[in-house]
């Protein structure tokens, strides 16, 4: 098998992954805190014995600087999760699936404001484009509040994961996998205040979707990424990458019946080629993934290399 080909069955089967993550959050049932720290745990157990089998740790490449940036990108990641589960209870898969999708403009905007970036005309007619299907999708009423709720709860998600991606984009000469699990490491303390640890004691067959979240949706997903990105020039990888929208609106739709209504799905494909674009264009060879060589440590390429939850 040629290694582009597999690289091309990897990263949809890591988008497929992560089409089904709402599934396993809203069956553990439980409260997003709860969630987001379970799957900090098990991440932290499967992206470190992956690393360990690997070697990895050895020449890992952090200096306290780098480790300093990638707790710092873990405090956002882990937020993000936060506010995206959220999203999920207060709305549906769906809907919160399609805002968090918005994350390539607010990297476009913090570009802009943190690093005096210039904004071309071509990305600020895309950015309108995506406002036009934001509102469509959005779909909100007076009086609507579950709604808005959601929809705020999801650009929250989309403007902490475009922070990490800002962040963990600065390091360089460490493996993407130890970069997700300094960031996985850092959600244990900072949750652990908001979770209830008694609680969780009740939630029975949810524990099996919580150990999922962290083995799966955590530890195999973020390889099968991280093996893709080696293999595949970045423009299929941009395309690629909508695989986890498209899987989000089908798993909802067959395994809650919830659906957006007509009107929202005129605004789906808007934000779907507006995002298209501006990744297509914020990305170059220079900025893929690592070269292969064993001597070398690759660059960062974390969780938040994609659109991926």
């Amino acid at each position: 098998m040629r290694n582009e080909t597999r690289g091309t069955l990897e990263l949809t089967l890591a988008m497929v992954l992560s089409g089904t993550l709402g599934i396993f959050v809203v069956e553990s049932g439980a409260a997003p805190f709860d969630v987001v720290f379970f799957r900090c745990l098990f991440g932290a157990v499967a992206l470190g014995a992956y690393s360990l089998a690997r070697g990895y740790f050895t020449g890992h490449g952090f200096t306290p600087g780098k480790l300093g940036l990638a707790a710092l990108g873990g405090v956002f990641i882990v937020f993000n999760w936060v506010f995206l589960f959220e999203a999920y209870e207060a709305t549906s898969i769906s809907f919160a699936t399609v805002v968090y999708h918005t994350q390539p403009f607010f990297l476009v905007v913090l570009g802009a404001v943190l690093f005096r970036e210039r904004i071309t005309a071509a990305k600020f007619g895309w950015l309108g484009v995506a406002f036009v299907g934001l509102v469509l999708v959005s779909g909100i009423r007076p009086g609507d509040t579950a709604s808005l709720k959601g929809l705020g709860l999801a650009l929250a998600a989309a403007v902490l994961y475009a922070l990490s991606t800002v962040v963990t984009k600065r390091i360089t000469g460490v493996r993407p996998h130890l970069i997700a699990l300094v960031q996985v490491l850092v959600g244990l303390p900072l949750l652990l205040p908001f979770v209830d640890l008694r609680g969780t004691g009740g939630i029975g067959a949810g524990w099996g979707w919580l150990v999922g979240l962290g083995f799966v949706h955590t530890g195999l997903m973020y390889v099968l990424m991280y093996a893709a990105y080696q293999k595949l020039p970045t423009a299929k990888i941009a395309v690629l990458a909508f695989t986890y929208p498209a899987v989000a609106m089908f798993a909802d739709w067959a395994v809650y019946g919830h659906h957006i209504g007509l009107v929202q799905a005129l605004g789906v494909p808007l934000i779907v080629l507006a995002g298209l674009k501006v990744t297509l264009a914020a990305r170059t060879p220079a900025a893929a993934p690592a070269p292969r060589t064993a001597g070398r440590a690759p660059e960062a390429a974390s969780p938040v290399a994609t659109r991926s939850a």
